[in-house]
Parts: C-alpha cells; structure tokens; sequence
C-alpha cells in the first residue's frame, strides 16, 4: 500500500525519549488524506515497491525499527496475539522484574525455552538484507527490539545495530549491587533447564539431560508436565554468591541501556533522517515507537512491513508512507535490492 502525496516535511526539533518501558502506549495524533489502497506489496510489479525504491534511491540517512516479525521467518515465536501465551502465561507478563522475583524458575524455563529456540534457528533474508544495507550504506541504523541474536549472527555490523532490549545471550546478576555481567551461549545454561525428550520422565530433575532419545517435548504447551526446580538448581552468581543470575535482556518498566540510548540520541543529532523502516513490529510500545515520531520531525518518510494490516505506525498514517503486508524474510530484500542487490545467504554463525 502506497498513501500517494509529496514527502513530508517538519520541524529538526527532537523529542526528548522516555527512557522505560511502558505496557501502555500513547498514541501522536496526526491527520490522514490518502485513501487506503489493497495490493500485495511483495508482488514485484508493484506500483508502491517501484516508488519505494525510486525513494530509497536518494537517501542517505535510513533507520530500521524492527521486532519479532523480523525473525518470525526463522521459525521463531513472536509472542503476539493468539500465539502470545506460553504454558497458558501471557508471554508479557512474564516479562517483568517482579515475576522473575516471585517465581524465578518459571521465568528462566521461559528464556532458556526461547535461547535454545534461537540458538536451533538461522537468521533468514531479511537479517542479511539489513546487514548488507548497513555495510554499504554509512548512514543507517538498524534499532532492534529483538533479543534472539540472529542480526548478529547474519554479520550485522555491530556499530550499525542497537539492541534496544537487550540480548538473551547476556546474563547478569540479579542484585542491585552487584555488576555482574557475561555473554553466555550455554545450552541449557544449568542442566536443570534442559528441555526433556521422550521417553523420559519431564516430572524429576533425574531425568534431565541423561541418555536423550526422541524427539524434544514442546514445554511450552502447558499440558506438558515439567518438573519444578529448587532455587539452588538455577544459574548462580558466580561474583557475589548471594544472587541469580538472570537474563540480560530489558524487562517491562526497567530503563533501556545507557549507551543504546546515547547511541541512538547521538544519531538523531546528527542530521535529518530520510526514511525509517518499521519491519515487523506494530511499534506501540514507548520508547521504541518514539524513534518514529522522532524521524518524522527530520522528514522522513515511514514504510511499514508487517503482517498485519492494521498496525499503523504509532501517531497513524501520514501521506507518502508506504506498508507492505508479508513476510519480512521476502519483503525486505526485494525492498532493498536497489541499494544492496541480491541477498548472499552466507553460513549462520554459531
């Protein structure tokens, strides 16, 4: 979809960004003229992706926003809508400081579900597609909401990527005073979050990791019995010894990390953005969906490619921004070939 007019124009002033997250959003309020128009925005003859790469052709600053949809393509969970539920929890709640502290077991069995998940999986297309942009392009940025480290392993250039959540192969203590901090690919990361297989018993911790055999048990279907796991059995502080350790990703009210944000800041007052890209996230969420109203201020113009249609950017739809329905994994690298050509789906690193 295309909403025909001229470039937007506005004011370089800069929104000053909320600094935690916020389960509720608010929304910008700005006016739309142009009419809603169906079409398949992957199909390559498509009016819209010739005046998108027309566009694209000419810009010289770029910002990526992307979140869950942008790996859905991999096979991983997005944790949206009908498939936001893990063992009958809202994925959301979840996520948070205060249920880690009530029952941290159950939060870890969540995050170490979704490292090992990760881990199995390949970055797709749209993970290259933006890493090539990134090396031929000195003036984008790609700002992740995602914590599952296929943009890193897709070669992503890592001073072109700014992991706005944090990362789930990063733990840290769980104490306020102790700093506390590693990149950790172990899996499990303690034995007593291995994800048990057939044919053994998932209700005893004798079980885990001995003698698998068959296929893994999918433990995020809540019919599926697991065993508790006592609090000295999960990942330990190895600096103060009083404390978990837990995931090193940014949870529901906790701030965004102080250099990310600089980061990010810094690249705003740098100059003028020509195009922000918003690749499957519906961007409602503060104060990732802020980076949108921010580029707007500078000029830009706004493509959305997700899968669902009614996900407006934060602040709605203005003229001249474009949405294209699909999947990332095949959109972004059509959008992009222009710039980047086709996509070298090189080996995942491990």
């Amino acid at each position: 979809m295309y909403f025909p007019s001229p470039p937007c124009t506005g004011s370089t002033s800069k929104l000053l960004p909320s600094i935690s997250l916020s389960l509720s959003w608010q929304r910008l309020h700005h006016s739309f003229t142009g009419q809603l128009m169906a079409s398949d925005g992957s199909a390559k003859g498509d009016k819209a992706v010739a005046k998108f790469h027309e566009y694209l052709g000419g810009c010289k600053r770029v910002i990526a926003l992307s979140g869950a949809g942008l790996s859905a393509a991999s096979g991983l969970a997005t944790f949206r809508g009908a498939g936001g539920l893990w063992r009958s929890h809202d994925a959301a709640s979840l996520a948070t400081p205060g249920a880690f502290n009530r029952d941290p077991a159950l939060v870890w069995r969540f995050y170490s579900y979704r490292r090992h998940k990760a881990m199995q999986a390949d970055p797709n297309a749209a993970h290259y597609a933006l890493a090539e942009l990134a090396r031929r392009l000195p003036g984008f940025q790609h700002f992740s909401q995602n914590v599952d480290g296929l943009s890193q392993r897709a070669d992503h250039p890592r001073e072109q990527l700014q992991l706005l959540h944090g990362t789930l192969f990063e733990v840290k203590c769980n104490s306020k005073v102790c700093d506390y901090k590693e990149e950790n690919f172990v899996d499990p990361i303690v034995p007593a979050l291995d994800i048990p297989h057939d044919g053994h018993d998932p209700t005893t911790n004798k079980a885990l990791g001995k003698g698998k055999k068959g296929k893994e048990l999918d433990i995020s279907d809540a019919s599926v019995k697991i065993t508790d796991i006592p609090r000295e059995d999960l990942p330990q502080c190895p600096r103060c010894k009083k404390d978990l350790l837990r995931p090193g990703v940014v949870w529901f009210g906790e701030q965004l990390p102080t250099q990310v944000l600089s980061n990010v800041n810094e690249y705003f007052d740098e100059g003028d953005v020509d195009l922000i890209m918003v690749i499957g996230t519906s961007a409602k969420v503060y104060p990732a969906a802020g980076n949108i109203a921010r580029a707007r201020m500078t000029g830009a113009r706004v493509c959305v490619v997700n899968m669902d249609e009614n996900d407006a950017p934060a602040g709605g739809w203005e003229p001249g921004d474009w949405f294209f329905k699909g999947d990332a994994g095949t959109i972004v690298p059509e959008l992009l070939r222009p710039v980047i050509g086709d996509v070298n789906m090189t080996s995942a690193k491990a």
